[in-house]
Order: C-alpha cells, then sequence, then structure tokens
C-alpha cells in the first residue's frame, strides 16, 4: 500500500508543463525566429513569422541586436496577446541594448502553429521610430540620421550639422565619450511626442531634445537626439548648429551629469558649447535676459529647476536658459575653460544636490554661491545693460 501510494505521488510530481507553459514556449520561439529574420535581413523568414509590414519599415536601420522576450501571455482560445521586452542594438552606436516593452496580437492555425498578427508599443511605452513608418538611413562621419517622412536632402543636412557638432563639442569638453551621435527625426512635431510618450504640448517650440540617463555609465546604451521637424524648421542656420551642438553636448557629458547637476548648469553649459565658436554677442545670444536687465529687472539667483519646465510660458523658459549660459560663459572668462570643466564634473561627482554646487565652487573656483551669485549679477549689467 505504501509503494502504491509513493508510485501515485511521483506520477503526479512529474506531471507535464501545463497547456499555458506549453503555449508560452512556443510563442517565444516564434519571436526567436522574428528576432533571427530581422538580423538577418530574411523578409521571406520575418513573413513566415506573421504580419510582415513592419519589415520594410526596419529594413535600413543598422541592428547589432534584436531580441523579444516573453513576460506574459494572454490567451483566449486561438487567439493569444503576449507582453514582450524587446532589446536592441543599433550597430556602432549602442554600446547596451535598448530596451522597449511591446504587446504583439498572435493567432494559431489548424496545426497549432502561432503566428504574429500585430507588434505595437505596449501600454505607457514610447513608440520607436519604425512605429512611424519606413525609416530611412544616412551615415555622417560621426552620426547616424534616422528619419521618416523625411527627405534624403534633409537628413544629409542633419548628418553634416552633427558632423561639425561633434568636434567643436570634443574640443571643448574633450575626448573622452563616444564622439558619435544617433539623430532621430520623425515628421511632426506629434510624431515626436510618440517617441518621448508626452504630449505634443510638452515640445512645441523645442527645436529637439536629447534622451539618455543622467550619470549613466559608459556601457549605456546611446543617447538620442530627436529633433522637432516644425520647430526646427524656423530655425536659421546658425540656430540649427547651435541647436544639435547643444544636444551633442549633453551626449558628451551624459556619464558627468548627475542628480546633483543643476539645470542651470547642464543646460547652460551646452548653450556655451553651442555658441562658442558661433561668433555671437552676449546681447544677441541671450536676448530675454537682456531686456530684463535693461529695464532693471536683473535675477535675484540662478534659476531653478522648475524654470526650465516647458510650462507654456517662452520668455520665463529663454530666460531661464540664457541665465544658465550667462553663468558658464562667467565662469570661462573669469576661471578658464578648463576650470569650467573641471567645475561641472566636480559637481556631478556628488551623488545628491544638496551641497554640491557649494563644495564645487569652493574647491575648483575658491568662491562660495553668494559671492559667485553677486559676481554673475554684474556681469549681466556689463555685458547686457
Amino acid at each position: 500500500m505504501v509503494a502504491l501510494v509513493l508510485l501515485l505521488v511521483a506520477l503526479v510530481g512529474c506531471g507535464g508543463p501545463s497547456a499555458a507553459d506549453r503555449a508560452t514556449a512556443d510563442v517565444q520561439r516564434l519571436l526567436d525566429r522574428r528576432a533571427a529574420a530581422v538580423l538577418d535581413r530574411d523578409e521571406r523568414a520575418y513573413e513566415r513569422t506573421g504580419a510582415g509590414g513592419d519589415f520594410a519599415r526596419l529594413r535600413a536601420v543598422p541592428l547589432a541586436d534584436w531580441s523579444y522576450r516573453v513576460t506574459g501571455l494572454h490567451r483566449t482560445g486561438d487567439t493569444a496577446t503576449a507582453d514582450a521586452e524587446l532589446r536592441y542594438r543599433v550597430a556602432g552606436h549602442d554600446r547596451a541594448p535598448v530596451t522597449a516593452g511591446r504587446t504583439l496580437r498572435l493567432s494559431r492555425d489548424a496545426a497549432g502553429r502561432w503566428s504574429v498578427d500585430a507588434d505595437r508599443p505596449a501600454r505607457k511605452s514610447v513608440q520607436q521610430l519604425w512605429d512611424q513608418g519606413a525609416v530611412q538611413v544616412v551615415r555622417g562621419a560621426h552620426s547616424l540620421v534616422l528619419g521618416v517622412g523625411q527627405s534624403g536632402r534633409s537628413l544629409r543636412d542633419f548628418a553634416d550639422l552633427a558632423d561639425r557638432a561633434v568636434p567643436a563639442v570634443s574640443d571643448a569638453w574633450g575626448t573622452d565619450w563616444s564622439r558619435r551621435v544617433v539623430v532621430l527625426v520623425p515628421k511632426s512635431l506629434e510624431a515626436m511626442a510618440g517617441l518621448l510618450g508626452s504630449p505634443a504640448s510638452s515640445y512645441r517650440g523645442i527645436a529637439a531634445v536629447t534622451t539618455g540617463e543622467t550619470g549613466a555609465p559608459h556601457r549605456a546604451a546611446a543617447d538620442r537626439i530627436i529633433v522637432n521637424p516644425d520647430a526646427f524648421a524656423l530655425l536659421g542656420g546658425l540656430g540649427e548648429q547651435v541647436v544639435v551642438t547643444h544636444e551633442t553636448t549633453h551626449v558628451a557629458t551624459r556619464a558627468a551629469t548627475t542628480a546633483a547637476t543643476p539645470l542651470w548648469l547642464s543646460e547652460g553649459y551646452a548653450d556655451w558649447v553651442g555658441y562658442r565658436a558661433a561668433g555671437r554677442t552676449p546681447a544677441e545670444a541671450a536676448p530675454e535676459l537682456s531686456r530684463a536687465v535693461g529695464t532693471g529687472r536683473i535675477p535675484a539667483a540662478l534659476p531653478d529647476d522648475e524654470d526650465f519646465g516647458f510650462t507654456g510660458d517662452a520668455s520665463r523658459l529663454a530666460r531661464a536658459y540664457e541665465s544658465g549660459w550667462t553663468a558658464c560663459r562667467l565662469i570661462a572668462d573669469r576661471w578658464g575653460e578648463s576650470r569650467l570643466r573641471e567645475f561641472y564634473r566636480a559637481v556631478g561627482e556628488h551623488r545628491e544636490r544638496a551641497g554640491a554646487v557649494e563644495e564645487a565652487m569652493r574647491e575648483v573656483l575658491g568662491t562660495t554661491p553668494e559671492a559667485f551669485t553677486a559676481e554673475w549679477r554684474e556681469y549681466l549689467r556689463t555685458q547686457l545693460g
């Protein structure tokens, strides 16, 4: 009797995988084949895994890696919805994978084979550029430009801007960074917002932004410079170059930019590099702040992070950027460009905001925030008054 009970227990314990587990494993194998087809540029193999329309959108993108990991499967008979994590690397630029949440709709045929009917961004996940249309690619000497709904000439112009920006940034910051940038040019402001996962109103009037994790190690995935084509089209030649150089500076300084770095420093430094060789006078580069100083409204303090919010008050935002730029310009003029770099890095070496600027000013510049603010306000009077 004991032997019989042990046999029954063993039989129960040795049961095979559940139907749900088998379905998940089958879907994972399907997505593995789909990923291999993407990397092999094998359109027929891709189409054998299901809906093939996305392949043409992806065809031009230079990929080093592409893989899916199924994180959940919700099945109803012969249809299912899979939650998956997509990981990919752009060849020559990403040192680590970019991760994106995806939702895939699937169906099963009479023979029990699963296929993909649709592959879309997961809820609360941002779009990828190829979700918006066929991606065109232009390679520059220091850049990779990916665009949707843009002419080849327009994308070449962006590559030229980036190729001039990279050496300009290296000349100011140094060469201890990738010295390559990825530029995404969607077809509209609304498409840009889709890539960023925010309302279009948040970026109206903003020509470009840079994505990336502050304080990220060199092994992190490459930053993306994402262009707002609507606002960018309003810029002149100098403005275009300043914007792309500004955003490229964010790429270069990313590892040294941490939670301790105030926005007046990170944005001001990026503007300082952008205008460094532009030949603009302070009044030309800082028109809103110049108007304020000219009417006796000299800022009492450097801007807070909140002053850089995209709130719709364009004048306030412009004054915040111009204040950060003039503060960095003061440091470069008064203490030298190398001290400005050293100060930026010293602030970022702190783990938190409290005391970071104070200590860096004391150790690198030999001053205090109070004394520096007083000197900056006088600098505004002499440069902009």
